[in-house]
């Protein structure tokens, strides 16, 4: 078969491509539409029933294999904070800067800039209940409108943090994986990061210009009414409309429940046995300390080039070996040596039920857009070795290349909105393994850098469906622990997510087309 021509197989994936974006833009989960999907794009291809029928397996079965050390370091970073908690090294962790909110205006950064911090390494899903558990109480004391906090948390970890992702490196894996062989995940990674800067900075700006006229002077009665709100109607009511139950992950991995006061705080402080308040203390401190070491690490060679760079997944392998020796160490301190070893490995079980349940939908939806890419059609479809497999996106965009402006703005905005489409489902994941094709397969056609479109790919994806623009996605747990309408805080978030999200897209095309 002639692999430059355009098939049945061609045309029949890219109608799989269309029907699993409208499938996201109705909010409607996109796994079975992606395995059937795979089933026809196979027959098509290799007009066998059991070739078809086996790819449903493979192509789930290659998307696994290509993206497991991303389920590990969701484990192991999981078992971590686990660990943690039975330390309550967690709560130390943030607990001091309840100090320093001596006002809402304060409270604003200092809630972002600690949410963005513990969610680079554990991500927003534990990251909201231990900030809203210990900090937003104090910020709403200090004069903090609750709806402010909601923003400012918002931002700062569904936004910032998840769409980098730079630490742990779930979405520019994903990314690259789908981008092709030839796109690097670190280089996704680091564009990645620069771009969620720029729309993170100018999203808290506008966030706080627009709601700073509602911060009043610091009361104690402020944080008495806000507790006898409650949002619980509402959150429930938009759960049942979402179809990646993300707020139920993340109260999940909260082990002691949401909105502690300053005396449950520090009950649970000193709830820790006097063994195990140094211990405590110490993990609270050596935790960001090791961390911050390895990514000293992973950008040393960008600082200093006569460091040789890492290589590959290195950077991945670094956090997760962090995380199990640290999970270990934590482990041995809270429990003793004797159960130590039991404990350690319930921990890690506890933490690839965690990824599993975060992450496991993707492997189909990946599955079918790998089935699109020549790296991976091959076993997919079950081709031969030695025989040339099809590249059905990138030939589908070759054929259409004349179509296609020369304007990189066009294209750049183009995965962009793509990348906003897929999130609508309130997944800012799921849409990765589409936004990095298009990328792979419309950067040479565009004569433009594929890891460039799908960092610009992965904010529109990751902002939009992972907490900070549709009612339906994680942002149910934000508003919910800040006891604010969901709608509300959509409402709030639009303009200066928008807003940063068109600045970096243009800043992205210029900085490095």
């Amino acid at each position: 078969m002639d692999s430059t021509a355009i098939t049945a197989a061609h045309w029949v994936y890219l109608l799989g491509v269309g029907v699993i974006v409208l499938t996201m833009i109705f909010r409607a989960n996109v796994v079975v539409p992606s395995i059937l999907a795979t089933f026809c794009v196979a027959l098509a291809w290799s007009h066998s029933p059991v070739t078809a029928l086996g790819s449903i397996f493979t192509a789930s079965f290659v998307a696994a294999k290509e993206l497991f050390n991303i389920f590990l370091v969701i484990a192991l970073m999981t078992a971590l904070l686990n660990a943690l908690k039975e330390l309550r090294s967690d709560i130390r962790m943030v607990e001091p800067f309840r100090a320093v909110m001596k006002n809402g205006h304060t409270a604003y950064f200092i809630l972002a800039g600690i949410t963005y911090f513990i969610s680079l390494f554990f991500w927003p899903t534990p990251a909201v209940p231990l900030v809203s558990a210990v900090l937003l109480p104090a910020a709403i004391a200090a004069g903090l409108p609750p709806l402010a906090g909601a923003v400012a948390i918002a931002i700062a970890g569904q936004g910032m943090a998840l769409s980098s992702d730079y630490v742990i490196g779930v979405a520019p894996g994903i990314s690259a994986k789908a981008a092709g062989a030839a796109v690097s995940a670190a280089v996704v990674a680091d564009r990645a990061l620069v771009l969620s800067l720029i729309v993170g900075g100018i999203a808290l700006t506008l966030g706080y210009l627009s709601l700073r006229r509602q911060i009043r002077p610091a009361s104690n009665a402020l944080l008495v009414a806000w507790q006898a709100q409650s949002s619980g109607s509402e959150t429930a009511r938009l759960e049942d409309a979402g179809t990646f139950d993300k707020a139920e992950l993340a109260r999940g991995t909260d082990g002691r429940g949401p909105l502690l006061s300053d005396a449950q705080v520090e009950g649970e402080l000193s709830a820790v046995s006097q063994r195990r308040i140094g211990w405590s203390k110490l993990f609270a401190v050596l935790t960001p300390v090791a961390f911050l070491a390895v990514i000293f690490t992973m950008i040393a060679p960008k600082l200093m080039p006569s460091l040789p760079p890492l290589r590959g997944g290195e950077a991945a392998t670094l956090v997760g070996g962090m995380a199990a020796l640290l999970m270990i160490l934590a482990s041995l301190a809270a429990e003793g040596p004797r159960r130590m070893l039991d404990v350690s490995a319930d921990h890690i079980t506890s933490g690839f039920v965690f990824a599993f349940k975060a992450m496991g939908s993707v492997l189909p939806i990946a599955g079918f857009f790998f089935i699109g890419a020549g790296e991976t059609a091959g076993p997919i479809l079950n081709i031969a070795q030695g025989t040339t497999p099809p590249h059905l996106l990138f030939e589908l965009i070759q054929a259409a290349e004349h179509l296609i402006p020369q304007s990189h703005l066009f294209v750049a905005f183009g995965i962009l909105i793509v990348g906003m489409i897929t999130g609508i489902d309130g997944s800012g994941f799921a849409g990765l393994p589409l936004t990095g094709s298009l990328s792979g397969a419309l950067a040479p056609a565009a004569g433009m850098d594929a890891a460039t479109l799908a960092a610009i790919g992965q904010m529109g994806a990751v902002w939009t469906g992972g907490g900070t623009l549709v009612a339906w996605s994680s942002l149910i747990a934000v508003a919910g622990f800040a006891r604010v309408p969901v709608l509300s805080a959509v409402r709030a978030l639009l303009v200066p997510v928008v807003s940063g999200l068109l600045v970096a897209t243009v800043c992205a095309v210029f900085l490095w087309s």
